[in-house]
C-alpha cells in the first residue's frame, strides 16, 4: 500500500480509501461482516476509512464505530465523515448552517463512538448558507478538538475558489480537501476542479472509480443487462442499453478492457490505478459490499500506469470527457428551483 499526505495537513493516508456507503440498508445489512471487511481492509495497509452521516440513516457510521472499537486501534486509523444531506423529518436538519452542524457533529460523534473525527467533509454546497458560516463554525469545531481537519466535497471549482478566498480575507481555516466523483468514464472534474484543487494546495479524495458497477467487468456490449434486479433496477437510466448514453459507456469499455488485459490486469484495477495518476489526488475511494469486492480491488495496490498506458485510455476517453454525468442523483439548487434563475416577482411586469 502506497501511502500520501492529506492535503497539507501533514496526515499520511493510504492511497486506497476505505468507503462505506454500501454498510447498512442500502447495501450490506450484515453488521459483522461488515466489520470483516473494515478489518481486512486494515490489515491490508489501508489506514483510511471514509463515511457519512446519511449513508443508510447514520447506519454506515454506527457499523463503522464498532468494527473500530472492535480492534482497538483507533489511533492508527484516519476517520473521516460528512454532513450536509437530511437527516429525519423537520426543518433545519439539513445543510450546512451552523446550527446544523453544531448538532449533526455531535450525532457523527456518538454513533462512531470516538472523540474527535480526523476529516469532517461538507457534503454538497448549500446555496442557502454564506461560505463564511460554514467556514467559521469548521474552524470553531477544529478548536474545540471535535475535528482535526475538514473538507468538502462535489464542490464546483468556482465554490472552492471562493471558500479559499473567504478564507483568506476572514482569517479563517480553509478546506484542506475536495471529494469529486473521477473514473475512467468519469474526467469532467480534470477540466477545472482538480486544476483548482492543486493549485490551492487542497488533497483530493476520488469517488465512483467503477463508475456505478460500468468498470467492473460485469456489463459489455455482447451481454444482456438485466434491469430487473441489483444496481440496474435501482438505476434503470444508468444501465439501459437502449439509451445512447449507456452505449457509450458500453463502447468504452471494450476499449478500456483491452488495455488492462494488455497490461496482464482486470478492469477494476485499471479504473481504481486511473485516479491516482493524477497529481491533484491524494487518494481513490473504494467501497465494497462485500469481503470479494474489497479482495479483488486491493490486488491493484501496487499499480502505476505509465505513459503509454495513459496515453491509450485518453484515445479512448479524452482527457476532461464526461461519458456520463457521474453525479446525476444530485443536481445543484439553482438548476433544481426555477426561483433562482428567474425575475423576482417585484421585478416583473404587472399584469395589463
Amino acid at each position: 500500500m502506497r501511502y500520501r499526505t492529506l492535503g497539507g495537513t501533514g496526515i499520511e493516508v493510504s492511497a486506497y480509501c476505505l468507503g462505506t456507503m454500501m454498510f447498512g440498508a442500502i447495501g450490506n445489512p450484515d453488521h459483522d461482516d461488515c466489520a470483516r471487511i473494515v478489518h481486512a481492509a486494515l490489515d491490508a495497509g489501508v489506514n483510511f476509512v471514509d463515511t457519512a452521516d446519511m449513508y443508510s440513516a447514520g447506519e454506515s457510521e454506527e457499523i463503522v464505530g464498532k468494527a473500530l472499537r472492535a480492534r482497538g486501534d483507533r489511533d492508527d486509523v484516519v476517520l473521516a465523515t460528512k454532513v450536509h444531506f437530511p437527516m429525519g423529518e423537520g426543518r433545519n436538519r439539513s445543510g450546512n448552517s451552523r446550527r446544523w452542524i453544531v448538532r449533526a457533529v455531535e450525532e457523527s460523534l456518538r454513533r462512531l463512538g470516538t472523540d474527535r473525527i480526523d476529516l469532517y467533509q461538507v457534503h454538497r454546497p448549500d446555496p442557502a448558507t454564506d461560505i463564511e458560516e460554514t467556514l467559521a463554525v469548521l474552524g470553531d469545531l477544529v478548536r474545540a478538538g471535535k475535528i482535526l481537519a475538514f473538507g468538502c466535497s462535489t464542490f464546483p471549482a468556482h465554490e472552492l475558489v471562493e471558500a479559499h478566498h473567504v478564507a483568506e480575507r476572514r482569517g479563517l481555516p480553509r478546506f484542506r480537501t475536495e471529494q469529486p466523483p473521477y473514473s475512467l468514464l468519469a474526467r469532467g472534474v480534470e477540466r477545472d476542479v482538480l486544476p483548482t484543487v492543486r493549485r490551492l494546495g487542497m488533497g483530493a479524495l476520488t469517488w465512483s472509480p467503477l463508475a456505478s458497477g460500468f468498470l467492473t467487468g460485469r456489463y459489455r456490449k455482447d451481454r444482456p443487462i438485466d434491469l430487473s434486479s441489483g444496481r440496474p433496477a435501482l438505476m434503470p437510466g444508468r444501465f439501459d442499453p437502449a439509451l445512447p448514453v449507456n452505449q457509450a459507456k458500453l463502447d468504452a469499455v471494450e476499449g478500456l478492457t483491452a488495455v488492462a488485459e494488455d497490461l496482464g490486469r482486470t478492469l477494476p484495477e485499471l479504473a481504481l490505478a486511473f485516479p491516482l495518476a493524477h497529481p491533484a489526488v491524494t487518494s481513490v475511494i473504494i467501497g465494497p459490499r462485500t469481503l470479494g469486492q474489497l479482495e479483488a480491488a486491493l490486488k491493484g495496490a501496487d499499480l502505476v500506469l505509465d505513459d503509454a498506458t495513459l496515453d491509450r485510455v485518453d484515445a479512448i476517453v479524452p482527457p476532461g470527457t464526461d461519458v456520463y454525468p457521474p453525479d446525476g442523483v444530485w443536481r445543484p439548487r439553482a438548476l433544481t428551483d426555477p426561483a433562482l434563475r428567474r425575475p423576482r416577482r417585484a421585478d416583473r411586469p404587472a399584469a395589463g
